[in-house]
């Protein structure tokens, strides 16, 4: 199951893919990780999805890597007497502690954290940014707004705060219990939702303890103001651009969108552009020329993977998403501007050893022409390191540990395999050679160029690049 691109695809799953045939589908058709929204899965329908995922993997033999979305806090205000009330721009409108329906004046506001958090001059969104109050004055349990875009709202509509730092983490009890059960069920990476400051991190990663990949979902704009510690707290990104639109200026999602995709291409961390990607096949059989242009946006920008959301977990058309969205990213791929651009973003090599090794590996083999780059990793750092690089060539992962391989299969570019570690050179090479050969990326007589760590077994020991010939049966030759 050779994919033809390098960018990977993500796909949602719900109630229009959650059977085994479908998951399968989406598997043919070109998903390379799933991901389970916790905001509408119970832990036993997510453990009867990974069953699933984990069966289609073994059948066709294929690290598939899972990711556990959690849901993160949810802000929402209370309900009207009416159900809906009309605000109008320039009238004052009331949040408060008090839990009597509300009217065109005031309306309940169960979340204490958010009074304490706002100041006069401070933004308050409701229902996705459709209406917008000017905070006039704060008090205990009470904040007076002006409303500067009105119109209808209706019971418990979102709260977003583009403007205040809330003091409570972004984990939840919810999120917490959610975390706790995607972790026993080992699943490879864990979302974290409306991150706002490095210490949201840093208190998922103590209950994580390296179980699980941890990626910040960038979605507000107080995260960019951290955006260095983000990164080094993160074991990757995704550009959450559903919620960024909400709380900033929509002109200037496209313009962080490539300053995040290229920030974590520096870093060496995975990146996954995510949100409304082909909304309209929710509903329709194709999509919009827009929504092909933003796609292959995304893969000339280089990141890691593109995601379906509601497209195939809601949608009508979830299979034919993934193939829009693979034929797209092919056609990219294969543009002859598309190699150009990609190098002209490519970072520097750290000054560490196993830098050198991956940026040496790939000049060697886009020299001499050779077949892939073929990396054993342990941790999944060389892996990472080799990926980084966006070589022209393909690049086959190759690792004893099952649960490294299904967490790579998220990085642009690899091809995961799992298989034993070598125990010294010659091994090391002829598992290379027949590996490159059995999986059609190298034909008798090409080359194949390997890297690897001695002593082997050594995770982050990468310090050795060994060229070596396919010969006539597929295995390493003179």
């Amino acid at each position: 199951m050779r994919r033809r691109r390098k960018i990977k695809i993500l796909a949602t799953l719900g109630p229009s893919s959650n059977t085994p045939e479908t998951v399968e589908q989406l598997f043919i058709a070109g998903t390379d990780m799933f991901r389970l929204n916790m905001s509408h899965t119970s832990h036993d329908a997510m453990r009867a999805l990974i069953e699933i995922i984990r069966g289609v993997e073994a059948k066709y033999d294929r690290p598939i890597a899972i990711l556990a979305d959690l849901q993160g806090p949810k802000l929402r205000i209370g309900t009207f007497e009416g159900e809906t009330v009309a605000l109008q721009r320039g009238q004052t409108f009331i949040l408060d502690s008090d839990e009597r329906p509300g009217n065109s004046e005031r309306v309940y506001l169960p979340h204490p954290e958010i009074f304490a958090a706002l100041e006069p001059g401070h933004c308050v969104l409701l229902n996705d940014g459709r209406v917008r109050l000017k905070v006039i004055e704060v008090g205990e349990g009470r904040a007076v707004t002006e409303v500067v875009q009105g119109r209808k709202l209706s019971d418990r509509k979102g709260v977003s705060l583009p403007d205040s730092v809330l003091r409570s983490g972004a984990l939840t009890e919810k999120d917490r219990r959610d975390l706790d059960a995607a972790l026993a069920a080992e699943v490879d990476w864990v979302a974290l939702s409306f991150i706002q400051r490095p210490d949201d991190i840093a208190e998922a990663r103590k209950i994580v303890q390296g179980r699980a990949g941890i990626m910040s979902k960038i979605e507000k704009p107080q995260a960019l103001q951290h955006l260095d510690e983000i990164m080094d707290l993160s074991d990757a990104i995704m550009v959450a651009r559903g919620d960024l639109g909400v709380e900033m200026p929509l002109e200037a999602v496209p313009g962080v969108q490539k300053q995040i995709t290229r920030m974590a291409r520096r870093a060496g961390k995975p990146v996954v552009v995510a949100t409304q990607m082909l909304e309209s096949m929710i509903s329709a059989p194709v999509p919009t020329r827009a929504e092909v242009s933003d796609v292959a946006t995304a893969v000339f920008e280089g990141a890691d993977a593109v995601m379906l959301s509601a497209e195939s977990a809601a949608g009508e058309y979830p299979v034919e998403a993934v193939e829009t969205m693979d034929r797209i990213a092919q056609a990219v791929e294969e543009d002859k501007l598309f190699p150009t651009i990609i190098q002209a973003q490519r970072p520097d090599p750290e000054s560490t050893g196993a830098d050198t090794i991956a940026s040496a590996a790939r000049q060697i083999a886009e020299t001499l022409g050779l077949a892939a780059i073929v990396c054993y990793t342990s941790s999944g750092s060389t892996g990472i390191r080799a990926s980084r690089e966006r070589p022209a060539v393909p690049v086959i992962a190759l690792s004893p540990i099952k649960r490294t391989a299904q967490r790579l299969a998220l990085i642009w570019g690899l091809h995961c395999v799992v298989t034993e570690d070598a125990h010294d050179i010659g091994e090391m090479v002829d598992r290379a050679c027949s590996i490159a050969f059995r999986e059609g990326f190298a034909t008798p007589g090409q080359r194949i160029i390997i890297t690897a760590g001695v002593p082997f077994g050594t995770p982050g020991a990468t310090n050795l690049l060994r060229i070596a010939f396919i010969g006539p049966d597929g295995t390493s030759g003179i």
